[in-house]
This record gives C-alpha cells, structure tokens and sequence, in this order.
C-alpha cells in the first residue's frame, strides 16, 4: 500500500467527493479569453509560445508525476495539483512580461501533469476497494460530466468577466483550485493492491504493458485524440476573433468565445450519455475510429471555413472525447497494475504533449512576428493538421482489428 492509505470503506467517501474535485479542477475561468489576454500584451507569436512553456512543463513532470504518485500515493499528488494550479493562476493576476508569463504557465502545465493519470488511477482504485469496478466505464462518465459542467460554466462566466477586467478570470481561477485543495484534503488514500518490490518490477510491468498490441492501439488513439483536441483549442480563439472582428463586433470577442465554449461543454455532456448507446450500435473499434474521424473532419472544414460557420464547427470540438475517454479508460485500467498504473497513463500523457508541442512550434513559424493570426495563416495551419490527421485515421482503422480491439 502506498504511504498514507485509507481504509476501503473510506472510499466511498472518494468516490462520492471525486466528480466534484474535478469540477473544482475544470473552473478554468481563464480558458476562453487566455490567448487574447496574453496576445493583448504580447503578440501573436508569444502567445502561441506560451501554450507551448504550459505543454513543455507539463511533459517534463509527466512521467515522475506518475511515478510519484504511484510511490507517494493519489491524494497527496492531487492536492500538488490544486497548489500549483492556484500558484499558476495568480501568477498571471501579478505579471506583466514574458517570463512571469512562462513561469505561470510552468506552474499550470504541472498541475496537468499532476492530474494527468493519477485522477482516473484515483477513482478505479476506490472502485475496487468498494467492489464496484464494474462501475468504472459509468463513473467515468459522470466525471466527465462533472469536468464539462465546470468548463462550460466557467468559460461563459469567464468571458463575462474578461469585460469587467482582463486579469478577473484568473482571479476567479485561483478561488476554484482553493476549493479544490479543500476537496483533496479530505480524500482517503485508496489501498493498492500488487505494489512492485523494486523499481525493476515497476519498469517492467510497464514495458510489458506497452508491448502488448491492444494496450499499444489504445495507446495511440488517446495520443492522436489529444493532439487533435488541443489544436482547436488553441486556435479556437483566433479564428472566433477573426469572425466576430469581420462582422465589426471585436470587443464581443471574449464574450462570444466563452458563450462558444460553455456551449460546446453542454453538448458534450449530451455526448457522454451518448457514448453507451452508441457503442453496440457502432462497435468498440467504430465508435472509437470514428470519433477521432470527427476531430480529423473538424480540422479539414477550419482548413477551408471562414466567418460564422467557424463558430457552428468548434461546437463539435469536445465531443469525441466525451464519447471516447471514458470508455478508453475502462478498457484500459483492468490491463495495468497498481504498482504502475498512474505512471503508465502519465507516459501516455507525455506522448500526446510531445507531439502537440513540435506541432505548435511548427505552428509558430506561420504566425506573424506582430499583430494577430490572419484567415490565411490559420487555414494554412488547420489543413496541415488535417492532412497528417487522416494518415493517423487510416491507421488505427488499419491496425485495429490485428491489435484485438476490433469486435
């Protein structure tokens, strides 16, 4: 048992405490307005850069977040995650340049990476303890739930403050991961089952895992689908900029980018009550496939899209992971152990964060040195994604009935 476990009938207590940590954790007032808050005071390219400190940070705590959680255990790791997410936050409430900036965003990109793994290990692992496992795929899914709830809700209110004062989003911020912590103190370490006797039999369950061939396609399908996820998420913001700028309403831009953002997390807790329904219709490989094909398809009309209709497709944006996250996730955790499980998603985490940050790098040389994204640079931007997108598609469709996820 990791170092300050709880007692299983304490568990009940996580599960029940859980969704609302997450909803904690996703009033994030600050996403819908963040890239014009700093390309307000910076520039386009900057704010790009920005995001890619967040995704650099993230990746190099990724991994020893992992393994620190599972050494150290669930709920001390979560609480790291709601102090510096706090830290991060108010950070940005204080600074006025570059590197205060790439130091707020170090701070939030561990946060992530705190949470990346150890919040879904968390939650399985008091599931066990109470001998409800087989609840995990339906758990999930009101987590999820909880998270979008948190995001639509603050992203509205967010854009609602952006008026009031720019930085009053992240203010909002740090009382959320306040709340958080609060949420975390009072979790009980879940009991671990199988812990390795070194940190040989660690790596070695780990790389077992990674080898086998359906564990390895579930591996990168989330790497794809978080990629794609991430690249409408930041350039969401420009091209909304650059639509409501076209109909002579700039000084809506937060507001409509928020009222965007809570819409498009009101369809996604729709879509995760879809998910159920749509897999015996689909199939495992189907809904999976052709989730991601949403987010490919997404990334080909942005490509080609201008004014309104920009607004009408970025409502699509999270639904593929709604339908598919919860459902990877149940699959997933019975394959993996306790003694490695959290460090194992952290790698998978990482993998996505790697490819995502070369890809905006790459991004960055499109955007101007000065002044805003232009309609001809994001579409340049978007096609290529869209292109690299479907090479990615044909593969897992390929790959999936020879890796056994085909049934």
């Amino acid at each position: 048992m990791a170092a300050g476990g709880g007692l299983a009938g304490d568990c009940a207590r996580n599960i029940a405490l859980y969704p609302w940590y997450r909803f904690c954790q996703s009033l994030l007032f600050w996403q819908a307005v963040w890239f014009l808050y700093f390309q307000d005071r910076l520039s386009a390219a900057e704010a790009i850069l920005l995001y890619v400190a967040y995704d650099l940070a993230t990746t190099l705590l990724e991994v020893p977040s992992g393994y620190l959680s599972d050494r150290l255990g669930r709920r001390l790791t979560l609480i790291a995650a709601a102090v510096c997410g706090l830290g991060g936050a108010g950070l940005i409430v204080l600074g006025d340049s570059f590197v205060v900036f790439v130091l707020a965003q170090g701070l939030i990109g561990a946060s992530t990476a705190l949470m990346s793994g150890t919040d879904s290990a968390f939650l399985y692992e008091s599931l066990v303890a109470e001998g409800r496992a087989a609840e995990t795929e339906a758990q999930e899914a009101a987590a999820w739930r909880f998270s979008f709830a948190g995001l639509g809700v603050s992203a509205l209110v967010g854009g609602a403050l952006w008026a009031v004062d720019p930085a009053a989003p992240f203010v909002a911020t740090v009382a959320a991961a306040a709340a958080g912590m609060i949420l975390a103190l009072r979790f009980s370490e879940p009991p671990h089952a199988g812990v390795a006797a070194s940190e040989g039999g660690r790596a070695a369950m780990i790389w077992t895992a990674l080898r086998q061939p359906r564990l390895a396609w579930f591996f990168a399908h989330s790497v794809f689908l978080y990629v794609f996820n991430h690249v409408a998420f930041v350039f969401a913001q420009p091209f909304l900029l650059d639509a409501v700028g076209g109909a002579g309403a700039e000084g809506t831009a937060a507001l409509v980018s928020g009222g965007v953002t809570a819409l498009t997390m009101g369809i996604s807790v729709a879509a995760t009550m879809a998910g159920p329904w749509l897999r015996p219709a689909l199939g495992l490989t189907g809904l999976l496939v052709g989730a991601f094909a949403v987010h490919v398809a997404l990334a080909l009309a942005l490509g080609f899209a201008e004014g309104g209709i920009v607004v009408a497709l970025l409502f699509l944006r999270m639904v593929p992971d709604a339908i598919c996250r919860p459902v990877v996730m149940a699959e997933v955790q019975p394959m993996l152990g306790d003694e490695g499980r959290a460090t194992y998603l952290s790698i998978r985490g990482l993998s996505g964060r790697l490819l995502l940050a070369a890809s905006l790098f790459a991004a960055s040389f499109v955007a101007p040195e000065g002044g805003v994204l232009d309609q001809a640079a994001l579409q340049t931007v978007m096609a290529s994604f869209a292109m690299a997108g479907l090479v990615a598609l044909t593969s897992l469709a390929l790959l999936a009935r020879r890796a056994g996820v085909a049934r």
